[in-house]
């Protein structure tokens, strides 16, 4: 169980840190509305993953046991390159913030909005928290949960912080957002590895 609670909180970390669409949303609305009008959106992957998961895991159960330890390692050179993506974002970093969206509203439902148009969650379901959370339950249901609880607690928690972080100070902000961009580099990089390992090593011994 202690295994897949920290490959969720791991890779909870290494997401919210990455730039795309959902995080540059919370930034801008921090920056333009303040952090307590926009820290309820910080629960928006609560809401929008739902149908992701539902639909990547009907699909992974019902696809040869095979094919879903392929997709880990698919998955594993997934993370490689997200790695050595955040890794080019921290490298050409600039301190400056993101021009603040001209918007009156803010709620939970438009956060979670952005964040189902977004690729990434797809991605991440279908070729890492997916087979890794069936593995897992097939082994012992605690395990799905424990990743689960992981992966959404440390994402809801990592969002909430940069909503904060942005919303009380500009200057302050963008600097933090270096930095976990430089750690989630590390941990996309060695849950890469490991992905790859793990699949490498059932396949052959299969």
């Amino acid at each position: 169980m202690l295994r897949y609670l920290i490959i969720g909180i791991t890779y909870a970390f290494a997401a919210a840190a990455q730039p795309g669409s959902f995080q540059t949303y919370i930034i801008s609305q921090s920056l333009s509305r303040g952090w307590r009008r926009t820290l309820p959106a910080a629960l928006a992957p609560l809401i929008s993953d739902v149908p992701t998961v539902l639909i990547v895991l009907l699909v992974l159960t019902r696809l040869p046991g095979w094919l879903v330890q392929v997709l880990q390692l698919v998955g594993g050179a997934f993370l490689l390159y997200l790695a050595a993506s955040a890794y080019k974002s921290w490298h050409e970093f600039e301190n400056r913030a993101p021009v603040p969206e001209q918007s009156s509203q803010q709620t939970v439902l438009k956060a979670a909005m952005v964040n189902l148009l977004n690729p990434n969650p797809y991605l991440a379901w279908s070729l890492v928290l997916g087979p890794l959370l069936l593995k897992g339950w097939q082994a012992a249901p605690i395990n799905g949960v424990a990743m689960l609880v992981g992966f959404y607690g440390v994402m809801i928690i990592c969002q909430g912080g940069i909503i904060l972080l942005f919303g009380a100070a500009r200057t302050l902000g963008p600097m933090v957002n270096r930095v976990m961009l430089g750690l989630s580099a590390i941990a996309l990089g060695c849950f890469g590895i490991y992905e790859l390992w793990s699949g490498f090593r059932i396949l052959y011994a299969k």
